[in-house]
């Protein structure tokens, strides 16, 4: 088994950068794909980020496109400007050994469209290309990744369009979790031979189910999971945990981890160190030996600061039983549960931690979202206008905030109350309507709504009524006596990944003016 990137074969300048980043042992994924993409193959992955997917089509783009100095050699199509910019700062490291130079459109890039890897939008792109101010005669490896994520916000038929202003023998990779029939069709028409990483379903179905392994926990994080370290580590440790068996992806992450962790108090050292409840490890084998002679291994809640990228990474780091919990991006689920999957883990999401100031924020936040879309503020802008001569809306907005805050005590009840709102979120035929704060942009479908409310509030699914999914939001009836308890067992829970406020809705006004009013039903 390939246990280096050095066993890949490829060029010493990229197995160096990719060493200085901390990249030292290729995935699974890593391990099947480069060699082939290294070939020329073009490719259908059956994997998200969590994978190792961007070094996978980077390596390979940067060794098989030369720097070009005027024209993208290298495109990669991705779901959203901020995952083309993210994409494209962390290749950039890797390609600063290279020369070549990377770039991304709708971000803040210099001359991006003349850079030699760019990364964008299918309809940035578009619109590049037909004003043109982009060309992509160039292009020798057409790279889209998060298929099924863009086919949620914007469609497939841009991607399709795309694939045709690419020269014919060009490279082309889809990378997509899950492979829809749409995403399907897209490779079958457009990628002549692609092979497929893992095999298709009917492939694997002949393999034996893997035992059952047990629970595995995970929490949602933003960018920086380090910053939800410390609440994780003290609620582990108040739950009985004797010590916290943390790992990362390189020696200079757990270092940089350490650091932090004893910034806030928690003493850290090496797997085995009774006398520090932190054990810091990358390399899971001697962890698991250190646990294994520890004298009580039960009481050693393990946590993955970085997703597991493949079923042995995932079952070295938590198949020695204890509390198992692994910190991820909201794009890195998928890949996860399917890892978690294959492994043949239980999943289960643990809730983001309590936090008093979150409450009260989110109070505010609905007493003024309630004023601004039900009350009659025309007779205010007279007040206000005599004022913005020497304050920006922004500043009176923050003044008038400050007001509310200071006139109101912390403990009172600022938020109108629930008799009141429930008699407001009446829906059709005395069913009660819902607000949930998951909606189209986040890729939800009304089963899958249906599916998370009844699971997290135990409801029965016959209880619930229509379902109409917005761009933002969500509305959904539900009988009158099970209201109560989906908004208890739901507000705070995670659904795709985001934290979901579920309410009774205040009325019609929300969607009439300010939404879409596009809705999809059960």
């Amino acid at each position: 088994m390939t246990q280096s990137f050095d066993d890949l074969e490829l060029p010493s300048e990229l197995t160096e950068a990719l060493s200085a980043e901390g990249f030292e042992e290729p995935t699974e994924f890593q391990r099947t794909a480069i060699p082939l993409l290294r070939r020329g193959n073009n490719l259908l992955g059956a994997v998200g980020p969590g994978a190792g997917t961007l070094l996978t089509y980077g390596t390979a783009i940067l060794e098989r496109t030369k720097p070009q100095g005027g024209r993208p050699g290298a495109l990669v199509l991705v779901a959203t400007d901020a995952s083309a910019t993210s994409l494209a700062e962390s290749l950039a490291r890797i390609a600063a050994t290279t020369g070549h130079s990377i770039g991304a459109l709708g971000g803040a890039w210099l001359l991006p469209e003349r850079c030699d890897v760019l990364f964008a939008t299918p309809r940035e792109v578009k619109s590049a290309v037909d004003g043109s101010s982009l060309t992509l005669e160039g292009v020798e490896v057409l790279v889209v990744d998060g298929a099924s994520a863009i086919e949620t916000i914007s469609g497939l038929d841009t991607v399709g369009a795309l694939f045709e202003y690419v020269a014919a023998g060009a490279q082309r990779v889809v990378l997509s979790q899950p492979v829809t029939d749409s995403v399907g069709s897209i490779a079958t028409a457009h990628m002549p031979k692609a092979v497929r990483i893992p095999p298709s379903p009917a492939v694997e179905s002949t393999a034996s189910k893997p035992p059952d392994r047990g629970e595995l926990r995970y929490r949602i994080t933003g960018e920086d999971k380090v910053e939800a370290l410390a609440p994780l580590v003290s609620e582990l440790l108040d739950d009985g945990a004797r010590h916290v068996l943390l790992f990362c992806r390189s020696a200079d992450r757990a270092a940089d981890v350490g650091d932090f962790l004893t910034l806030h108090g928690f003493m850290a050292g090496g797997p085995g160190d009774e006398t520090a409840p932190i054990w810091l490890a990358v390399d899971a084998l001697p962890a698991r030996e250190a646990l294994n002679e520890s004298e009580s291994p039960a009481v050693v809640a393990t946590v993955s600061l970085d997703c597991p990228a493949d079923p042995d990474s995932m079952d070295r780091r938590h198949g020695a039983g204890g509390q198992a919990t692994v910190l991820l991006l909201p794009r890195e689920v998928p890949h996860f549960r399917d890892t978690a999957r294959r492994t043949g883990y239980r999943v289960r999401p643990l809730p983001p931690p309590e936090s008093v100031v979150e409450d009260r924020i989110s109070v505010i936040r609905d007493r003024l979202e309630e004023a601004a879309t039900s009350g009659d503020l025309a007779p205010l802008y007279v007040v206000l206008e005599p004022l913005l001569d020497r304050f920006s809306p922004q500043e009176l907005a923050a003044a008038a905030l400050a007001l509310l805050i200071t006139q109101a005590p912390a403990g009172a009840t600022v938020s109108p109350s629930t008799a009141a709102r429930a008699e407001r979120a009446t829906g059709t035929d005395g069913w009660t309507r819902l607000f949930v704060s998951i909606g189209e942009m986040e890729g939800i479908k009304p089963s899958d709504l249906l599916g998370a409310l009844a699971g997290e509030s135990g409801v029965d699914g016959s209880s619930f009524g229509k379902i109409e999914i917005r761009d933002t939001y969500s509305l959904v009836e539900v009988r009158p006596s099970e209201a109560e308890k989906v908004i208890k067992a739901v507000n705070g829970s995670s659904i795709r990944g985001r934290s979901a406020r579920v309410d009774y809705d205040r009325g019609s006004t929300r969607g009439k003016d300010r939404h879409s009013s596009r809705g999809k039903s059960r």
